[in-house]
């Protein structure tokens, strides 16, 4: 007579010890398996506790029984960077850095999630992974630590001219509210000495005060910009490294500048590998996302927006760049013939196929060196 199955059967994957990090800010929640079904052994420790780490490692292998195992280790991408990823790397840990937006969760309305549970799905999904169902999540693909320093620059520079619009905002918002209007140029403190109420009289001490002082908050970020440009520049001037020489390559189309090509190479081109031009579409988040069920339902829902927004937002702007710089393209004349006609919602939405098309165009030119068709060289 055959025995009956249990309802939870577990399926031994041989000398394997899997490893789910949930990350917190204080502490972090381990999750230990060693075989498919098993209920996961849950351990606590304080964040950064890489000591803690290895004891609940080597504690987690006594427990299971496993002599010398494989060590099979992942932790959803986020604060904490990649750190945690080049230290478990150099322990002879097989780790892998996951999406979080790639994770399949319950659709109910209302679910239960906790760091436990969190845990011990990351668990399963770990196991499922290592053998072989490669589609249940997105891997990140973890940069060296020379090419995540290079992308440092490019991102405070969008920074600090978030921080400069703000600070232009606040001073015209605090003169508007007085009805004074005032342009914020280099003899601003000046202007504002002599500036007067509607009824002649002149700024509060207090607001005139803060007034100085958002001012000067604003001279130091526009300095503080004008050395990052001026950093950035001598740096793609002498191109010492490859990534440098890509972006000289870029500057050298008629329609793209420094600050785009650079960019571009930083964030995308220059330390990433494709291999055709679906893949280069869907990291930069420019792949359609079809809805479709049955005949009942068929319809578009648009771009998907995954992947480098700061890609994303750049290739749209150089899309209207490449419009007015080089009309002559076979690109721009597709943009022409199919989109122009139409209203000025169709172009919005042409301007994005455009940018995906220059991104791959972009892409085969820094690997082959072929100029886009029609495109000139400024």
């Amino acid at each position: 007579m055959d025995q009956p199955t249990r309802l939870y059967e577990s399926t031994r994957n041989g000398n394997v010890l899997y490893l789910a990090f949930e990350l917190g800010r204080k502490e972090w929640k381990l999750g230990f398996a060693a075989q498919l079904g098993q209920r996961p052994r849950l351990r606590t420790i304080r964040a950064g506790d890489l000591v803690r780490l290895e004891e609940e490692i080597g504690r987690a292998q006594q427990r299971f029984g496993l002599q010398e195992p494989r060590v099979v280790s992942c932790y959803e991408a986020g604060r904490d960077g990649f750190w945690l990823h080049r230290f478990l790397i150099s322990q002879g840990v097989e780790n892998v850095v996951v999406d979080s937006s790639s994770l399949e969760v319950n659709r109910r309305a209302r679910r239960a999630k906790t760091d436990r549970l969190d845990a011990e799905a990351l668990v399963s999904r770990l196991i499922r992974f290592t053998q072989g169902e490669k589609k249940v999540w997105s891997v990140v693909r973890v940069p060296t630590p020379e090419q995540e320093d290079g992308r440092h620059l490019s991102r405070e520079l969008d920074v600090l001219k978030q921080e400069q619009t703000r600070h232009r905002n606040r001073l015209q918002g605090l003169l508007a509210s007085q009805g004074i209007f005032l342009p914020i140029k280099k003899d601003f403190l000046e202007q504002l000495e002599a500036a007067v109420l509607w009824d002649g009289s002149s700024l509060g001490r207090g607001l005139w005060d803060r007034l100085r002082r958002e001012y000067e908050r604003l001279v130091q970020v526009q300095e503080q910009i004008r050395q990052l440009e001026a950093e950035r520049k001598e740096a793609v001037e002498a191109a010492t490294d490859p990534a440098l020489q890509k972006v000289q390559q870029l500057i050298a189309l008629k329609g793209i500048g420094l600050l785009s090509a650079w960019l571009f190479v930083r964030e995308f081109f220059g330390w990433r590998k494709f291999n055709n031009r679906r893949e280069i579409a869907a990291l930069a988040g420019l792949a359609p996302m079809p809805c479709q069920s049955g005949e009942s339902l068929d319809r578009s829902q648009g771009i998907s927006k995954a992947g480098n927004h700061r890609l994303r937002r750049m290739i749209i702007e150089i899309a209207w760049s490449w419009l007015r710089w080089q009309p002559q393209s076979q690109l721009s004349l597709w943009f022409k013939e199919r989109y122009g006609p139409g209203s000025r919602r169709s172009r919005r939405v042409g301007i994005v196929a455009l940018g995906r098309k220059l991104l791959v165009a972009l892409w085969r030119y820094l690997e082959t060196g072929i100029v886009p068709e029609g495109a000139i060289l400024s």
